[in-house]
């Protein structure tokens, strides 16, 4: 496994990251994606964690909270080996204010303890909050790393002006600065490419992309003209249509000239853009962990990577 520099850090993380999205049963926010239990978690992470993946991403929202539960109880033991990632902040209506300080230090005593860890490696601000100034947000987050109960902090579904503005003020400030992000990039959704990226480049966030495979439509268990019709794959509907298909040719011919699944040659097209230091991927199943992993030891050709691009265009 390749290991990447996390932003203008000293955290040297796995180019693969394992999402918990579908960790801790079915979960009141998402009844769908969460279905392992704890004993199945923790059997997913020890493969991962034998394969070279030292980089876990989670959030207080996820499987309800057993998400976090199931993780840290599964590496406790290993701490040290890992890096965990997880997310604050997810609004609950419309007056909600996440960012607000006193929710800040609410829920990083609520991961703390569900992850039976002393601190956490990288604390990320789930979503912006037009309600609450940045800079109470960054101050809040700077005591929680001036108390070593946070390492350092990231940012994720935030827009090119939001990372800037939050630059401007870490900086006048002297409050810890944003040293991540984390928002959805695909070979299908690429909109992060307009604006995002440059914010990312330019004051030196590293990215780590979310449904790196699109909902699992670049899996390549929905075929062509194939009716998408189940609750859990409702989000990879979108992608139904000429440009997925497209997409899924070009994956498959690149896939079938490496010998690899199509998740793989996914995931290293996402991996080999600049600012990316690592995508987000997870799964459900040994096999689908599987389909990951070659993406290590894939180097696609500059051609091919240009098939892949313009079939995504």
């Amino acid at each position: 496994m390749k290991y990447n520099r996390l932003g203008r850090t000293g955290l040297f993380v796995s180019e693969l990251c394992l999402g918990t999205m579908t960790f801790g049963g079915r979960g009141e926010m998402w009844p769908i994606i969460g279905q392992l239990d704890q004993a199945a978690a923790a059997t997913l992470l020890r493969l991962s964690i034998d394969a070279g993946i030292n980089f876990f991403d989670t959030a207080r929202m996820y499987g309800g909270g057993k998400s976090e539960e199931f993780l840290g109880a599964a590496v406790k033991s290993r701490r040290s080996e890992v890096i965990i990632a997880t997310k604050f902040g997810a609004p609950t209506g419309p007056d909600h204010r996440n960012g607000a300080r006193d929710n800040v230090m609410k829920e990083v005593e609520e991961s703390l303890t569900a992850l039976d860890s002393d601190y956490i490696d990288l604390y990320q601000m789930h979503y912006a909050d037009p309600g609450t100034p940045i800079e109470v947000t960054l101050e809040a987050l700077n005591e929680l790393v001036t108390q070593g109960k946070v390492r350092y902090v990231g940012c994720s579904n935030f827009t090119g002006w939001q990372i800037a503005d939050a630059d401007w003020v870490a900086q006048t400030k002297g409050l810890a600065h944003f040293i991540s992000l984390q928002n959805e990039w695909s070979l299908l959704a690429r909109g992060i490419e307009t604006e995002v990226v440059g914010a990312c480049e330019r004051f030196g966030l590293g990215v780590l992309p979310y449904f790196a495979l699109a909902k699992g439509f670049l899996t390549g268990k929905y075929r062509p003209g194939e009716q998408i019709d189940s609750p859990r794959a409702e989000g990879a509907s979108v992608y139904v249509g000429e440009r997925g298909n497209r997409v899924l040719a070009a994956l498959g011919q690149v896939a079938e000239a490496h010998g690899v699944p199509l998740p793989a040659v996914a995931l290293r097209w996402l991996a080999d853009q600049p600012t990316v230091v690592a995508p987000i991927a997870s799964g459900r199943t040994v096999e689908q962990l599987a389909d990951l992993l070659p993406m290590q030891d894939l180097v696609l050709t500059d051609e091919q990577r240009r098939l892949l691009t313009d079939a995504s265009a």
